[in-house]
């Protein structure tokens, strides 16, 4: 697996690049967002770990300009700062998941296979299904592409996991407990409203466009895929 630290503290990258080394990682490396640009720009990656705070373009400008550019590598940003805003501002811009400094290398380690996981899942075996159908929303498991009415739509990794929990579904209400569970399979903070976020993403591309909105709200317990 190779991963791309872009992170402008010597100590900081030195630490994570022996870590993921030891853990069978091979590490690329950037201390600025305009070189971490021109590596993602020619180069290919399994996993990003993103600082916040880089001097000639700041990882929130980087990450912006990735998505922007079909980038959709996942990303696990890394900052010293502890706000919410903050931290729903990185996700809202992409980011696919968030651990604020100091962190302990175990932690981070559990994070960045988690999303590992979550981009490189096999395709259906034979026999199984390879597409996933709700009203005039198609998903095609093997190609990892999602339609709505012949449109494609482009998903990240974590937003094209949510879509598939929904449309195994369908119907039912899905509490955040169980999508924090499902989608990033691992205990996270219920407080970072991480959940919040995905879903306002994904429903930017499968409802916003369209006339009915199929993603719904149940205030106080979940969100459901539902036609009205």
């Amino acid at each position: 697996m190779k991963t791309l630290v872009i992170e402008d503290d010597v100590k900081i990258l030195e630490f994570l690049e022996l870590g993921l080394n030891e853990a069978g990682f091979e590490v690329d490396q950037a201390s600025d967002g305009l070189a971490a640009l021109e590596k993602l720009r020619k180069n290919s990656y399994d996993i990003i770990i993103l600082d916040v705070m880089l001097p000639r373009m700041d990882g929130l400008t980087l990450l912006s300009t990735m998505r922007s550019e079909k980038i959709i590598t996942p990303v696990l940003i890394l900052s010293a700062k502890k706000t919410l805003e903050e931290r729903v501002q990185g996700l809202q811009l992409g980011g696919d998941d968030y651990l604020v400094k100091p962190f302990a290398f175990a932690e981070l380690l559990a994070r960045v296979q988690a999303l590992i996981r979550r981009s490189t899942t096999t395709a259906p075996n034979a026999g199984e299904e390879t597409k996933l159908t709700y009203g005039d929303l198609v998903m095609d498991l093997e190609k990892r592409e999602v339609f709505r009415q012949g449109k494609k739509i482009s998903l990240q990794v974590k937003e094209f996991s949510l879509l598939d929990y929904f449309m195994r579904n369908p119907g039912r209400v899905i509490t955040k407990a169980l999508i924090l569970e499902k989608v990033w399979g691992y205990d996270f903070d219920p407080q970072t409203n991480v959940v919040d976020v995905l879903v306002c993403r994904l429903r930017n591309k499968v409802d916003k466009d369209f006339n009915e909105k199929i993603i719904q709200t149940h205030r106080g317990v979940g969100y459901v895929l539902k036609q009205d």
